[in-house]
């Protein structure tokens, strides 16, 4: 099986991320520390591609950083159950709505 390999440049645009965001991302842990080549690069695999979406998705879905990190922690174990992720979710879901309300309230005064 031939795995697809990353440098930096190419991770940053497959995934429209910044390289500085990236190497910021593995700084505080939320990516890991990957190999480098001979020539010094890094070398992302395609595990670290969709660990990046799944980082840009839940921010662009307003979670925070420390949000973020505690889900990848509970998808890193699999074998834990659900109930923490829905009880985070939901939590979100639930500031979301409280945002909406107060747009619309301030719709409603505009």
């Amino acid at each position: 099986m031939n795995q697809v390999a990353f440098t930096i440049a190419q991770l940053a645009r497959s995934t429209d991320t910044k390289a500085v965001t990236i190497r910021y991302y593995e700084q505080i842990g939320l990516l890991p520390a990957v190999p480098r080549n001979s020539s010094g690069y890094r070398v992302y695999s395609e595990a670290e591609r969709d660990r990046l979406l799944f980082i840009r998705r839940g921010r662009a879905l307003g979670f925070s950083l420390d949000d973020v990190r505690e889900l990848l922690e509970l998808a890193d174990h699999r074998q834990a159950s659900c109930a923490a992720v829905d009880a985070k979710v939901e939590a979100h879901l639930e500031q979301v709505r409280e945002r909406l309300r107060d747009l619309q309230g301030l719709e409603q005064e505009l």
